[in-house]
């Protein structure tokens, strides 16, 4: 089959999630990029951008597979076994991302006095190392589901897509 037919058989929802993964990945980049040159505020709004893209994400993901169950990878072989893995890995990291990223963006938030009442400078600037720490896990692992959901994607769809599809 052909991609252009590929595409049209295909969910168009699982086109939107590939989009949605890719641009979040996009994001965190950026985000991560700003805050190394000293952006912070431009580093929050594309960060907060991020974390909404990736909401849409799961809200598209679980419509999707509401409406239409799982698609199995058919190929056979190192392949089958090279998906299975970056599947596995990507559903357990992605079950943590959420919580992760919730607890980050609060920690930032806090300590940049923009919610948590009326803390004291020393207050919040415990809260932004503390959102230091929790960033140097959340950002590789939200970056890691990122770009993995989009390659199973790639290989469920376009590499090696099942028969029927």
């Amino acid at each position: 089959m052909n991609e252009l037919a590929l595409l049209v058989a295909a969910h168009p929802l699982v086109h939107l999630n590939a989009a949605l993964n890719a641009l979040a990945a996009v994001l965190l980049v950026l985000g991560y990029r700003l805050i190394k040159q000293g952006r912070p505020q431009a580093h929050g709004r594309v960060m907060l951008a991020a974390f909404g893209v990736s909401c849409l994400f799961l809200m598209s993901y679980l419509t999707y597979h509401g409406l239409e169950g799982s698609v199995k990878f058919t190929h056979p072989g190192a392949v089958r076994y090279m998906y299975l893995l970056i599947l596995l890995t990507h559903v357990v990291l992605a079950a943590a991302v959420p919580w992760l990223a919730v607890v980050t963006i609060w920690l930032a938030l806090r300590g940049t006095g923009v919610w948590g009442g009326a803390l004291t400078e020393a207050e919040r600037a415990t809260q932004r190392a503390r959102h230091r720490r929790w960033a140097r896990w959340t950002f590789p692992i939200w970056m890691y589901v990122s770009v993995t959901g989009v390659i199973v994607y790639l290989m469920l769809y376009h590499l090696w897509p099942p028969a029927g599809i």
